[in-house]
């Protein structure tokens, strides 16, 4: 049977006993719904309860649900279990709660999520020293999130999506990956050396389709678009200043996104992933489209990614040309058109420009 997770908002004067006597009570009618609750988590603070069932439909819960407190889940998502755990730590209940009556659980399931990428500087590397580099970087980032109690989601040479329970763990896991990161990168190129990383956070449900996906969304945009190695969001701020009450973030060491900047880039970002591949895309209904005089959209982008709208949309462009090119969607004429390039002629320089290989170099470095 399908796994679900669904999220309930509580009233403040819902406490995590209530919680746990509720569950209690789908657990005795459960059977007649053919569902099965695997655990639950339950956060005071943020008024969010969040109920891990397995069950034959979305239906059959909220049958469940309603049958035994009438309290509907606000949404419900299919999940993966291992996912789960690996966002999460848990598939079943805390074992400190399995002995005891009433099993109160007050483990909130909010999460810092960690996106770190190093694509920009790997995807110049010789196919030899990359393979040595990853290595080294990645025997580096293990131990540094072990040490900060971060879970790895998912992985691979380019990236890596991280998961922490305590925001200021997530936020010293970050300053230290950065900090060793030139110590296991190679010596030559030095000016090619780059490493991002972003932090936002989240519940695991909310009215998206995946788990948790709002949070990452937001934190990959971060990680990919914005101009500093190391950004994180004002709630993330927030929550490590109110964690660690004499220390402030360090401006110079950390960018934070304030909510403005953060509904702008999220704005940009969901105009742009459904445009950027049609040549007919320009600056002018870029700025239009989005709602901007030329200027006001310069200024935006400037302060946020570094580049003017004409660079930013070739280098988005680029960044997608070479996840095809990665994942072998065609030749390098169809992938150059599909990215909205006039011709392959141009696409090459760019492509060169960027990472400082052709795209016929790359394939044979890294695809062949």
């Amino acid at each position: 049977m399908p796994i679900y997770m669904d999220r309930h908002d509580i009233p403040k004067e819902i406490k995590a006993e209530h919680v746990a006597q509720m569950h209690q009570e789908d657990l005795k009618v459960e059977h007649l719904y053919g569902c099965k609750g695997m655990t639950y988590w339950c956060d005071e603070n943020r008024n969010t309860a969040f109920c891990l069932i397995e069950a034959p439909n979305k239906k059959a819960i909220q049958d469940m649900h309603d049958h035994v407190h009438g309290e509907y889940p606000h949404d419900i998502i299919e999940v993966d279990k291992n996912i789960v755990e690996s966002f999460l730590g848990r598939i079943e209940d805390p074992e400190k709660a399995k002995d005891t009556k009433l099993n109160i659980i007050n483990d909130p399931a909010f999460r810092v999520i960690m996106v770190i990428e190093t694509s920009n500087y790997l995807n110049r590397l010789e196919g030899n020293q990359f393979s040595v580099f990853y290595q080294k970087f990645h025997n580096s980032v293990l131990k540094t999130l072990k040490k900060f109690n971060g879970r790895i989601v998912k992985n691979n040479n380019n990236s890596y999506l991280v998961s922490f329970k305590s925001v200021t763990d997530a936020v010293l896991s970050a300053l230290k990956i950065q900090y060793k990161f030139k110590y296991v990168t190679p010596k030559f190129d030095t000016e090619s050396r780059k490493l991002k990383i972003a932090l936002g956070s989240g519940i695991p449900v909310t009215n998206k389709n995946n788990l948790f996906e709002e949070a990452i969304t937001i934190t990959t945009r971060m990680c990919e678009v914005t101009k500093e190695q190391l950004i994180i969001s004002s709630e993330v701020r927030a929550l490590y200043e109110s964690e660690n009450r004499n220390i402030t973030i360090d401006k110079k060491l950390i960018r934070t996104l304030k909510p403005s900047e953060e509904k702008f880039l999220n704005h940009l970002m969901d105009y742009i992933e459904e445009i950027w591949h049609k040549p007919s895309f320009n600056v002018t209904n870029f700025s239009k489209d989005l709602g901007y005089s030329k200027s006001q959209l310069y200024r935006k982008l400037i302060n946020l990614t570094g580049k003017s709208p004409n660079s930013f949309i070739k280098e988005f462009r680029l960044h997608r040309a070479l996840d095809l090119l990665h994942k072998q969607k065609g030749n390098i004429s169809e992938i150059a058109y599909e990215s909205g390039f006039n011709s392959p002629a141009y696409f090459s320089k760019c492509f060169f420009e960027k990472y400082g290989v052709l795209p016929s170099r790359y394939i044979q470095q890294h695809i062949i």
